[in-house]
């Protein structure tokens, strides 16, 4: 019985450290994007959300709609980016998840 339980014991404690190492990804997660004119620059982390957006003097010779155009379009690349980063990880972590379950014959 001892055995058992510390087969347990060690297979909780990977999957526990799994989790941590996920969680350090997904909190690591920045990507930056800058619009083809170089006019715009934004960084997302890995949720979507923008951390920085960098602006060049450039901006300032932009229509309020062309401006309006390349952030939205600068940042929703980053997103997309940043999103797809994360559900790379998220595979990964369900790969490694799955392999570490009880009578996965996977060699792992």
């Amino acid at each position: 019985m001892s055995d058992a339980m510390d087969a347990l014991e060690a297979r909780v404690h990977r999957q526990l450290n799994l989790m941590h190492d996920l969680a350090d990804r997904l909190a690591g997660i920045r990507v930056r994007e800058t619009s083809p004119d170089g006019t715009v620059t934004a960084e997302v982390d890995g949720n979507g959300a923008l951390c920085d957006l960098v602006l060049s003097p450039a901006v300032s010779k932009m229509s309020p709609s062309a401006f309006d155009a390349v952030v939205v379009a600068t940042a929703g690349r980053a997103a997309h980016l940043a999103i797809a980063r994360r559900g790379e990880l998220v595979d990964a972590f369900n790969t490694e998840l799955a392999e570490s379950m009880p009578g996965n014959d996977s060699g792992h």
